[in-house]
């Protein structure tokens, strides 16, 4: 456990489960509604290259268009992801202490590509409207995580490296801890269908109507 309301599952998807979800990645982002790098308020591009399920995220909303790209319908949340999330959770939380896994109904998923220079800030998943955790799977190079605290992106912060079939679940108390990826391991992947770089799925229950 990294705080309370955060836990980390090592190794929790077997090769054969994550060259079947690099399989589907590779499907989610092909266009329409498929991957591109999101462009910020202030002008600026992320390093991390986005693909959404569900609900299209952009800074900081969601729509079912992809409205800061080709306009298109937001592609479906597959059930693939929903029995998965909910299979996590259970083993994350098996006492429903910060939430029941029976009743969770994620229905978006970002599926962010890290390239070898690839980062992301410190930041919140809060445009969500449901409390509920969030479930957070690895696949490819080893990426430095850092979990930090809920009220700011200062100290104290905890660093671990996330691999390939790693999952991360934070909810109650860590619902809305500041997070993001310091560094990408180039070439420390195994051989599971992705030849560079990382991908990180992150689930989520919306909350939104409809």
């Amino acid at each position: 456990m990294l705080v309370p309301g955060t836990v980390l599952l090592p190794g929790a998807l077997s090769s054969d489960e994550q060259r079947d979800l690099v399989d589907a990645c590779r499907e989610w982002a092909r266009p329409p509604a498929g991957m591109r790098a999101t462009v910020m308020p202030n002008g600026s591009v992320m390093s991390a290259r986005t693909v959404c399920l569900g609900w299209h995220w952009y800074p900081y909303r969601y729509t079912r268009t992809v409205d800061d790209g080709d306009g298109e319908p937001v592609k479906p949340f597959p059930d693939l992801l929903a029995t998965l999330a909910r299979d996590l959770l259970a083993t994350a939380d098996p006492a429903g202490t910060w939430w029941d896994a029976s009743s969770y109904e994620p229905d978006v998923a970002l599926v962010n590509l890290y390239g070898r220079d690839a980062r992301m800030g410190l930041h919140q998943d809060k445009d969500e409207r449901s409390p509920a955790p969030v479930v957070s799977i690895s696949l490819g190079d080893d990426g430095v995580f850092r979990f930090g605290n809920t009220e700011n992106r200062s100290r104290p912060w905890q660093d671990v490296t996330l691999r390939s079939g790693d999952v991360v679940v934070f909810g109650g108390p860590a619902r809305l801890a500041y997070h993001g990826i310091q560094r990408i391991r180039p070439g420390t992947g195994p051989d599971i269908g992705l030849a560079e770089g990382r991908l990180n799925v992150t689930i989520r229950e919306s909350g939104l109507p409809g």
